[in-house]
């Protein structure tokens, strides 16, 4: 039987860019390897979730590890909780969110601030209280991300998003669902007015303010969720499995499920992450476990930020530290896709189809010498997320025979 090395590059997915000469971020980067290690398997078109569909990180992931979204999703906030290492109780209800910066109005001037990239600590230790009978936990996560817990009775997920998901426009008021989400939502609501009047007067908005970066003085709720039940992956697989990701959100998919998130140093969330170290410790860790995940959210970023060039700029860099890969087809099943697509003409996700390849030594090759998304149409492949685990069991030799 043979390892699995399955790698998501964040958001890899395109459409041609006029900064490129119209072709992908893909299509534009010099990619040897993840051209030669094309040219060795198999290519193709994936849909995440099914055709059409705009997938999340989260959902997209559940799906490609074997876990029918439809059925085990509740919201993101849970997953991003457990990635931070939250410590979540039954009837916990849990956030994601971002750190933003907006007017006196509570207009969304920016919804990443910035990208601030520190003091986001002491920022949410100030956030941290009770509210009536409820007491409100949160956390930093990389960037402008955070988590929020709400740990009280009667609480529901059943309330709307206070994040507007653009600039420009005031932050929305959360609003029940149905009756169970009336206490919810007024705290939320409480809770984003809070969050302002503390951030906008805190010591490092003020500082931040001084140098001439935007204050992350409120924060925006989305994803509400409590925490699902997940068959453990090693038992639904038999597979002793870890990953290496640098983003919470997929770190806490990734525990719950029983995979063991492992620490790399240099290996983050962010586009300056060490790609090197994350290749390099994945195929070390393949001594130890069966399969390795590995995500790389630096693609996704570009994409959110609108950046073909720097997209194509960080393809490069991840195929140059694809090289060590041609060395373990031998023994080992690569996977290479992402978890949805990003293009920078959107800056946000889309329910296009992702290039997707599988290679290792003795599989039957299409003839497929390029990966990008319009070379992939070639290719032998055009699957969706729930066929991708059934696909890897079966070429590293351990999918059990269906009848007689």
């Amino acid at each position: 039987m043979k390892k699995i090395l399955f790698i998501i590059l964040d958001g890899l997915g395109d459409r041609p860019s006029r900064d490129l000469d119209f072709k992908t971020p893909l299509q534009a980067a010099k990619k040897d390897n993840l051209n030669y290690l094309a040219s060795k398997g198999i290519v193709g078109l994936l849909d995440p979730i099914t055709p059409g569909i705009r997938p999340g990180s989260d959902t997209s992931h559940l799906n490609l590890l074997g876990y029918d979204p439809f059925k085990v999703y509740t919201g993101r906030g849970p997953f991003e909780a457990l990635g931070l290492g939250m410590n979540l109780k039954p009837g916990d209800i849990a956030f994601r969110g971002n750190f933003a910066t907006v007017d006196r109005d509570l207009k969304v001037i920016d919804r990443r601030a910035g990208r601030i990239e520190s003091g986001t600590e002491k920022l949410a230790e100030s956030l941290n209280m009770k509210m009536d009978d409820v007491e409100i936990l949160a956390k930093e996560g990389v960037e402008h991300r955070i988590a929020v817990v709400f740990r009280g009775k009667g609480l529901s997920p059943k309330i709307t998003d206070t994040d507007p998901h653009e600039e420009n426009v005031p932050v929305k008021e959360s609003r029940p669902l149905d009756d169970s989400g009336k206490k919810m939502a007024d705290l939320v609501n409480r809770f984003t007015r809070k969050s302002f009047d503390i951030l906008d007067s805190h010591p490092v908005n003020i500082e931040r303010r001084n140098s001439g970066k935007r204050p992350a003085n409120i924060v925006l709720l989305r994803g509400a969720g409590v925490v699902p039940e997940l068959e453990n992956f090693e038992k639904k697989y038999f597979l002793h499995a870890a990953c290496i990701v640098g983003v919470p959100l997929i770190s806490g998919i990734c525990s719950l499920a029983g995979i063991t998130p492992l620490k790399i140093k240099g290996a983050t969330g962010t586009i300056n992450t060490d790609m090197n170290a994350k290749i390099r410790g994945a195929i070390d860790s393949l001594s130890r476990y069966d399969f390795v995940l590995i995500n790389i959210k630096a693609t996704d970023i570009a994409g959110h930020d609108g950046n073909a060039l720097l997209k194509k700029e960080i393809i490069e860099r991840a195929d140059r530290a694809m090289e060590p890969l041609r060395d373990i087809l031998k023994d080992t099943v690569i996977m290479i896709t992402g978890d949805h697509s990003t293009p920078c003409s959107v800056k946000d996700h889309t329910g296009d189809p992702l290039p997707i390849m599988i290679v290792t030594d003795g599989i039957r090759s299409d003839n497929v010498t390029s990966f990008d998304e319009i070379s992939a149409v070639k290719g032998s492949l055009r699957i969706r997320g729930s066929d991708v685990m059934n696909l890897l069991m079966n070429y590293s030799d351990r999918a059990e025979k269906f009848g007689a």
